[in-house]
């Protein structure tokens, strides 16, 4: 398993190379914005498709990864609740077999703990029998339904009427996958920008010195600082700020992004032995999010959680973290309200339990009722951007769209790319290179 240490020497492994050439007037015939697991893997996939191409990564940040990709939950999913026929469901399953070959042939370390999503009640059972209909249908490898006894081998401490064990759904850290998509692509030729935020995207003026320069590469993307780069083609992976850069080059702003934080809570240490792999609950068809579940981590750590409350920042890890404009920008849409009075007694049941722990802790001991509220401590904290059209639908499946005019032409946005976008990354990228060399004809 991996511990802290490993994941250090892997960051200071990949990091001085980040940089890459600074200068005032670079060219690049595709410009990836967004250095996460999504971005990372399409452009690994495109260089090593087109070598004699020049691409380029850009990442607000001074580190790549550090948002939705360095703070997931690390499990690689197998495929088992999307609906069948869908992008999330073809994606995920095969992403999942790529994933695990990849990290053999990196060595990356992973586990295979495999997950139970466990029925409590008498009325879930009808719904886990769906779920593992569905599982099948999604060719997802290894499914079975099994009952108390084999709950019972699997989870010692767990009681459950019945479960569906999806043996290969496994755990690894994707912080350290996206940074060794990154080590490929750059050993491939391709050139990483840290701290460069895109603030502008426009079609070069035309300058007579530079008019070969400016028919070749015609789009100028600028920095927030002023830095300034010519490329033919633009490929968006921008996660929580997706609908901002669509905005920003002039294509829709629908569907929208708004912020969910998801609060873990960890258990201490000294109780860890409670849980081996992956619990979950029976989703409920009513709600749009997954409820409370446990987690081993890999440095041996186990995570419980997420609930859902509307984070007041994009980026907003914290309880007290607030942006006006993301606030704003949440708050105005018509898409959220009604999202909201849709979901009204879950949205507040999740707040509540936001701020009270033994709430959270009552849902745990559904599923371990030797769970107390003292052998829980308040965890990390992620956000997801869920994309909401305006009606108050989720949008449950991948998204993307170009736009019109000289600048719509020549982008392709990966608008939404919810979970399981980490462990479906390098299924995804393969299709978004598809998709960018039918539209660039590269």
């Amino acid at each position: 398993s991996s511990s802290p240490q490993s994941s250090r020497e892997w960051d200071a492994a990949a990091s001085p190379a980040l940089t890459g050439e600074r200068s005032s007037s670079a060219t690049f015939d595709v410009i990836v914005i967004g250095g996460g697991i999504v971005g990372l893997a399409s452009a690994r996939e495109l260089v090593e498709r087109h070598p004699s191409l020049t691409f380029g990564v850009l990442e607000k940040e001074k580190e790549l990864a550090s948002h939705q990709s360095g703070r997931n939950s690390g499990v690689i999913h197998s495929g088992i609740y999307y609906k069948p026929g869908s992008l999330k469901a073809k994606l995920c399953v095969q992403g999942a077999a790529l994933l695990y070959a990849y990290c053999e042939q990196k060595g990356i370390p992973y586990k295979q703990c495999g997950k139970l999503i466990i029925a409590v009640e008498q009325e879930e059972i009808p719904r886990l029998k769906a779920l593992y209909e569905r599982g099948l249908q999604n060719s997802v490898r290894g499914l079975k339904l099994i009952g108390p006894k084999e709950i019972k081998a699997k989870e010692p401490f767990c009681r459950g009427l019945m479960a569906l064990d999806s043996p290969y759904t496994g755990i690894l850290n994707y912080r350290q996958v996206a940074l060794s998509y990154a080590k490929d692509f750059q050993d491939a030729g391709g050139t990483v920008l840290t701290d460069f935020e895109v603030k502008d995207m426009e079609m070069a003026k035309e300058c007579p010195l530079e008019s070969k320069e400016g028919m070749k590469h015609p789009v100028v993307v600028r920095s927030s600082k002023g830095e300034e780069l010519l490329c033919q083609h633009i490929v968006t992976c921008a996660g929580l700020h997706a609908d901002r850069l669509s905005a920003i080059s002039g294509c829709s702003p629908e569907p929208r992004i708004v912020p969910f934080r998801g609060e873990y809570l960890v258990l201490k240490p000294e109780k860890c032995y409670l849980v081996k792999g992956n619990i979950y609950p029976v989703p409920d068809p009513r709600f749009p999010f997954l409820g409370v579940h446990f987690k081993p981590r890999m440095d041996g750590s186990i995570w419980l959680g997420p609930n859902a409350v509307l984070a007041f920042k994009r980026e907003g890890y914290q309880l007290c973290d607030f942006s006006t404009r993301d606030f704003l920008d949440a708050t105005a849409y018509s898409g959220l309200w009604k999202l909201a009075f849709r979901n009204l007694s879950y949205g507040m049941a999740e707040i509540y339990r936001s701020f009270f722990l033994s709430a959270q802790v009552k849902e745990l001991q559904k599923f371990i009722p030797e769970v107390t509220i003292h052998d829980v401590l308040r965890g990390p904290a992620g956000v997801r951007a869920q994309a909401l059209d305006s009606d108050g639908n989720l949008v449950d499946d991948f998204v993307f769209d170009g736009g019109t005019g000289d600048i719509g032409g020549r982008i392709l946005h990966v608008r939404n790319a919810p979970s399981p976008a980490a462990t479906s990354s390098l299924a995804i990228a393969k299709m978004i290179a598809e998709e960018v060399e039918q539209r660039f004809a590269l």
